[in-house]
């Protein structure tokens, strides 16, 4: 017997650490290679890693919760090899398999943005690698798949529910879950969660303004990919000319903030990468011409809106 060391892959180029969401496994398991074992959450996917070998999974090093850089041991599989493979010789492995599990996520996840108006991330439905190897192996469209009832964690489909449903489809007697029957584009859409009201509690009636910001908040959510990176950057010489010509400004009864530099700032750059100014129109992508941006604005009352600068890159 062997014991692999099994280590956070790094799942990208700015990706340093990786959050254990879950383990698929548990200690003592019998584990196949390519099998995912955990899911791991990092600031660009959730992503499910699948094991670089066959065997037992003797130990898990990181729990659930816990911050692990990429290259940190988090199991210990214990494989029928004749000797121990050194930590050093898998991590390479391990990352190219885990940048090709989180690369198929992410493609599934963009395609699921792409082309279905999904109220609510629950209706998503994300494969594993070895899923969607066994899938493509066997010529299992993805509508096959989207339509086939999972037994895994949040009813993904696992290993087994697709050997059953290759076992069943070749015997011809493949079935699916009724709900999956309908078409993506006809789901219903996500039912308000209802609210629980005390006898403490202060109902306040929304006017025009805070009805219209909801509106907009939700269908942001809907329509939009949310993500946010982190980047440093030194703006040192930036505070400095602010610093210096605020009174300049103040002079025209103006005040000088940040907000218009920055704004400034994401036009060049999308002058220079046009293709973030994009939209997507079913399988086609619209690359906008001019350059708008949206700009928060705080009211007296309370209440926020985003006025919008049209051709901000030509005042």
């Amino acid at each position: 017997m062997a014991l692999v060391e099994m280590v956070m892959p790094k799942m990208g180029e700015s990706v340093m650490e990786g959050t254990v969401l879950s383990w698929l496994k548990n200690v003592g398991d019998a584990i196949e290679e390519d099998e995912s074992i955990l899911e791991v959450a990092t600031d660009k996917v959730d992503t499910e890693i699948p094991s670089t070998h066959a065997g037992v999974l003797k130990e898990i090093l990181a729990q659930e919760g816990d911050v692990v850089e990429v290259g940190k041991p988090i199991a210990i599989i214990e494989t029928d090899g004749e000797a121990s493979t050194t930590p050093e010789a898998t991590p390479a492995k391990d990352e190219k398999k885990a940048v090709e599990a989180a690369e198929a996520i992410m493609e599934t996840a963009t395609a699921t943005v792409s082309t279905e108006a999904i109220p609510s991330k629950a209706g998503d439905k994300f494969f594993s690698p070895l899923v969607r190897n066994i899938a493509k192996e066997e010529g299992i469209s993805l509508q096959e798949l989207e339509k086939l009832a999972g037994s895994g964690k949040d009813g993904r489909v696992t290993k087994n529910d697709i050997l059953a449903y290759v076992k069943d489809r070749s015997n011809g007697s493949a079935k699916v879950t009724a709900a999956a029957e309908a078409s993506p584009t006809s789901r219903p859409a996500a039912q308000p969660v209802p609210v629980t009201i005390s006898g403490e509690d202060e109902i306040i009636e929304m006017d025009r303004m805070r009805k219209m910001i909801a509106d907009r908040m939700v269908a942001s959510k809907q329509i939009s990919p949310h993500v946010t990176s982190f980047v440093e950057a030194d703006v040192t010489e930036m505070v400095h000319w602010r610093n210096k010509m605020k009174s300049v400004f103040a002079e025209k009864g103006q005040a000088l903030t940040f907000t218009p530099i920055m704004i400034e700032a994401v036009v060049k750059a999308i002058r220079d990468y046009p293709m973030i100014n994009v939209q997507v129109d079913g399988s086609n992508i619209v690359r906008k011409g001019n350059i708008n941006i949206g700009m928060a604005v705080a009211l007296p009352s309370g209440n926020l809106i985003v006025p919008v600068i049209h051709n901000a890159d030509q005042l």
